[in-house]
């Protein structure tokens, strides 16, 4: 089974090797029928320590890196013209 990709932005990069990367989506209200932005945050492994705070980056799933670290970077091209 393919591993799951998701596209966001580098929140923090305050950690050795650790970037937070909030992934916003929208979502269709039950019952008003409105689009509402709903995100979350995940912890994704950066080995090379070079995304900064701003930076569009994919991340895909792995195996567990540590207590939170679930994610890996997989590209941060998407940012690299800004």
């Amino acid at each position: 089974m393919p591993r799951r990709q998701l596209q966001g932005t580098v929140v923090s990069d305050a950690n050795e090797k650790t970037v937070v990367v909030q992934v916003d989506r929208r979502v269709m209200h039950p019952v008003y029928k409105k689009f509402i932005t709903r995100s979350k945050k995940y912890h994704a492994h950066d080995e090379e320590n070079r995304l900064k705070v701003g930076d569009l980056v994919k991340i895909e799933e792995c195996r567990p890196i540590s207590k939170n670290k679930r994610w890996r970077v997989v590209s941060d091209e998407l940012g690299a013209g800004a």
